[in-house]
């Protein structure tokens, strides 16, 4: 016997809810026909991680989130494929704003699903899951697949039509996003082409400056018909140089002969002195001895 009960709806961001926690209880009376198909070890198995699933609900209800996320740890560990277990652990996570964990445990329970009924709630919650992420695109998806497995379930149609405008609204923002993108790129791009043409147009500038005045320089060194200009500001340095050059330079111990010349003036000079004195004495009669005594 399989039976489902229904909890409190819980709801999501933008309006969506969560599915209602997903409980199974399976009743072995006596001898049981399906019994026959599984051995005593697995019979065991699902009745324990029965029991633990309902236990959890039992602690969920008293608000006792952390004692009831024991026990659906504890009926998925006894029964790895226990739906039940795994798709309210899932919800657990969620509520506690764990919503990575919320997503894992979801998408397991998908997996494990062998009903419609349970495929179409795993994958609406994991809708409800990816919208809250604000993954719009993916969880779009996830509701159609709900859909895929309960046409008539209003609530994933429309969860499913806020997730497809939501995805087509991102879709838009990320085209407008590439483009201003582009736009600034080839912006920079100009401006970097503008500049570095200005700056081979200012060198050529400065080339063309630099040849010209090379070219003043040359002309300004030339006369009227052309010809190199002499440098007049050595012209009177140079004659002095050629006077110098005429002039003989003194020997190292010889006079000069400015020197020769004074000194042939001074002897002459006193050749007339004494001439003169000897005069004089002649004169007075006086012999004057004009040799020296040996």
């Amino acid at each position: 016997m399989v039976t489902v009960e229904k909890l409190v709806i819980f709801k999501l961001i933008k309006g969506l809810k969560m599915k209602n926690f997903l409980f199974l209880v399976v009743f072995l009376i006596g001898g049981l026909g399906f019994a026959q198909e599984k051995n005593d070890a697995e019979l065991k198995a699902e009745r324990n991680a029965v029991n633990l699933v309902y236990s959890g609900n039992e602690l969920l209800d008293g608000e006792d989130v952390i004692a009831a996320e024991m026990e659906y740890r504890k009926a998925i560990s006894e029964q790895s494929t226990n739906v039940a277990g795994t798709y309210n652990l899932g919800n657990t996570y969620y509520n506690s704003g764990h919503f990575e964990e919320a997503l894992f445990r979801h998408q397991q329970a998908a997996k494990k699903a062998k009903t419609k009924t349970e495929k179409h709630m795993a994958f609406h919650n994991i809708g409800n899951i990816l919208m809250k992420s604000e993954k719009c695109k993916e969880a779009a998806e996830a509701f159609k697949n709900a859909l895929r497995n309960d046409p008539t379930d209003d609530e994933s149609r429309y969860n499913y039509v806020i997730a497809k405008k939501c995805a087509e609204e991102q879709e838009k923002e990320n085209e407008k996003d590439k483009k201003d993108d582009q736009e600034n790129k080839d912006e920079n791009k100009d401006k970097d082409d503008q500049e570095e043409k200005q700056d081979q147009e200012d060198k050529k500038d400065q080339n063309e400056d630099k040849g010209d005045q090379d070219k003043q320089d040359g002309e300004d060194q030339k006369d009227d018909e052309g010809k190199p200009k002499e440098d007049k500001s050595d012209e009177g340095k140079g004659d002095d140089q050629k006077k110098d050059k005429k002039k003989p330079k003194p020997q190292p111990g010889q006079l000069s002969p400015q020197q020769v010349k004074n000194l042939l003036e001074a002897m002459n000079n006193q050749e007339q002195k004494v001439q003169e004195k000897i005069n004089a004495e002649k004169q007075k009669g006086v012999k004057i001895k004009t040799e020296k005594d040996w």
